[in-house]
Order: structure tokens, then sequence, then C-alpha cells
């Protein structure tokens, strides 16, 4: 269906970038430190931190549990004793447009919006190349759709030159302590100077050594950043209502538990998340390599299965395209064109660098379908049971939970 967007369908939530949002939780923290400083949206610390009812500390510790979605831990909470009990103080925030991991966590890292981060999905089209980018992994398809294995090769962009906001990591740092425990893998990463920069790394495999470099950590004041992946990862694996994924979900309870036990008097802990997760259904897979009148006019798709950037080939009426994919998605997708979502705010402000980044088309899916291409992406990736990306209520929504300070 073709939306409206000045009124989406009920059950999906207009994306936002001020106090309410993901964008908001960095400063605020910076904030309740006492830090004065303003993202490039408009975001002041000290208002952000009075928005969320933080109190003045002098440390905090800023854990994202990816993919722990309100909705999914208010369903699974039986998992998790420690959260749950925390959940009637917990706010609920809005997160960014596409609810996925590169974006929000730029969102979250510059508290600004994907349209100023330029990190606008999974896989996004690199202008200068024409190629297909993966932004976790900071990679290049340069033929994305070569016929069998698929090759990649570094992306030969400078993270500071695609995302070129300043982190609110950064700007804390030069005032506190700024620390960021996690694995080696992630030390020096594309996606980590892009989003993250500003810390110092200590390098901590485990989630429990990841807890355990936080505490010696907060022997000084100041912040701490901490990630967790396993929930996400879990969820991608086997489904958000997994008997697996309610096991990573306690795995993470009990070391958040143990944090705020073991963290020095006055230490406030804000754990929040990047987006939820949706369970797939393959019967509403639509696979654009085998529906012409969704191929036709495109030469490449970015995203993911829930929020697909189409490219379409040069001279090709984007309306007209958007047109066509609404009715053959149906009620199982919201079609606008690019510059509609631009115009909306989906993005938040758009930088001109990052406009050629956007779909000319945008496809965000509902219920539990997915759109794919199998001539592009491989048999794991189209049958994933736990998905995001898209505008629902489930993938939207994160929650904020404060506890100790």
């Amino acid at each position: 269906m073709t939306a409206h967007l000045d009124a989406l369908p009920a059950g999906l939530v207009t994306p936002s970038y001020g106090t309410g949002s993901l964008a908001a939780v960095l400063p605020a923290a910076a904030g309740a430190l006492g830090l004065d400083l303003t993202t490039a949206t408009g975001l002041h610390s000290l208002d952000a931190a009075a928005a969320l009812g933080l109190p003045d500390v002098r440390r905090v510790v800023v854990v994202l549990v990816d993919g722990l979605g309100l909705h999914n831990l208010a369903e699974r909470g039986g998992h998790a004793p420690f959260l749950r009990g925390l959940l009637p103080q917990a706010r609920s925030l809005t997160t960014c447009f596409p609810s996925t991991t590169a974006s929000a966590l730029a969102t979250l890292g510059t508290g600004t919006s994907p349209g100023m981060t330029g990190l606008l999905g999974y896989t996004q089209r690199n202008p200068d190349t024409g190629g297909l980018a993966t932004m976790v992994s900071w990679t290049e398809q340069s033929d994305p759709y070569r016929p069998g294995t698929k090759t990649s090769a570094p992306l030969a962009v400078d993270p500071a030159a695609l995302q070129r906001e300043p982190t609110v990591l950064e700007q804390a740092g030069a005032a506190v302590s700024v620390v960021a425990p996690g694995p080696r893998k992630f030390s020096d990463s594309g996606m980590t100077r892009a989003a993250l920069r500003g810390p110092r790394y200590v390098v901590a495999e485990r989630f429990a050594d990841r807890v355990d470099a936080t505490l010696t950590a907060l022997r000084d004041d100041g912040l701490v950043y901490l990630y967790h992946g396993d929930v996400d990862k879990v969820g991608h694996q086997h489904g958000p209502d997994s008997w697996q994924w309610g096991d990573a979900l306690e795995d993470a309870d009990a070391e958040l538990r143990r944090l705020v036990r073991s963290a020095p008097r006055g230490t406030l802990v804000l754990i929040t998340a990047d987006h939820g997760q949706v369970t797939s259904d393959l019967s509403a897979q639509h696979d654009v390599a085998t529906r012409p009148a969704l191929a036709a006019d495109v030469v490449l798709l970015g995203g993911e299965p829930r929020m697909t950037h189409v490219y379409t080939a040069p001279g090709a009426d984007a309306a007209a395209v958007a047109d066509r994919w609404a009715d053959e998605l149906g009620e199982d997708a919201v079609v606008v064109t690019g510059e509609a979502a631009i115009a909306a705010g989906w993005f938040g402000p758009v930088a001109d660098h990052v406009r050629p980044v956007v779909g000319d088309v945008l496809a965000a899916a509902r219920g539990r379908a997915t759109v794919v291409d199998s001539r592009l992406h491989p048999s794991a990736a189209r049958h994933m049971p736990g998905v995001h990306g898209s505008l629902t209520e489930t993938e939207m929504t994160v929650p904020l939970i404060a506890a100790g300070g």
C-alpha cells in the first residue's frame, strides 16, 4: 500500500529524534554527568537528562542490548527477573528508521539521525561506485548480482568521511574518562570508527568479561558504553519466540544484575536497545527475482528484508515504481518514494552527502512480511526467523531502564 505520510496505518510508529528517542540517551547520560553539549539535531545534554528524569551523578554506564525491544522484553519477561522488576519505572523510547543496528548505533553514538550519519541500513548503495556496502562489517560487494558465491572487499570509504558528525563519546571524552569494553574484532572496525569513536577501548571477549572491565573502569568517575549482541544474534538464528532467545535473555539479565549490584555506590546504569524483533512468515515473503513487476526499472536493492531501499535505473520514474511496488505488495508493506520519506522526516534531517544513499523507493514491511531478492540474498538471509528494520511498534519501541544512581 502507498502510505499517506501524515497518517501511517495503525500499528506503525512515525520515527522521531527528540528527547523521547534513542538519540537522546547518550546526550542525557552526558547531562547527568554535568556535561554541557548540543548535537547537530539540537539535543542539549542537560535538557535531555531532565526530560528523561536522570539524576546528577559522577558515573554513568550506558548498556545497549542489541535486539531487546520493549515489547520483546515484556512478552518474555519471565526470562529476565531483574529487568522485569525494573520495567514499571522504565521509559519507552522510539528508535530510528530503519530500525536496524547500523543506523541505530550511529544515531545513539552521535545523538542525531540516520540522515546526518549516513548509515541507512544493513546494506546501502555506495554512490561513488554503485556497489552494495554492508555497514556493520564495513565491506562492499562491487558486483552483488554475480551468480555463485558472493565476494566482498573492505569498503574503501573512510568512516569519518561518511559519518561526519562528532560522537557524544568524543565530546564527553574531552572532559571525563570514557571507556568502551568490547570484542577485539570491533576495536578498530569501520562501524566503531564511524558511530562510536572516542572512548578508550578495552578488549574483552565475553559479556561477563566486559562487565568486569566496566566495573574496573568505574573506579574512576566518567562514562562507560557497554554493548551486548547475543540476544539479537540468537533472535536472527532462532526467532524471538524461541527457547534459545529466552536463554540468551536470561544470560544477559544475570550479568546486568551483577553489574548494577556491583557498581560503586551512586553509579547510574542506563539499559536500552537499538530495535526489537518480529518473527518472519515465509508465506508472506516477496522475492523480487521472481516478480517481474518488482524487478522492473530496479538496479539494486539495499536495506534488509523488513525495510528495502529500492535503487531505480537512471531515468526511471520513482513514483511509478513506488505505485507498482505498492500494488504488488499490497497490505504487506508501506511503500513511499525516498523523497517523500525525507520530506516526512523519517531519517531526521538529511545532509547533502547522504541524500544519494537513500533509496529512490522505500518498502517498509508490515505484519510478518519480508522482501528479498534470491539473486542477491543467500538462503540463510532469506530464511531468518527473527527480523527487524521496519516501522511496527515491536521493531521501533525500545526501553530505557534506569538503575542505581
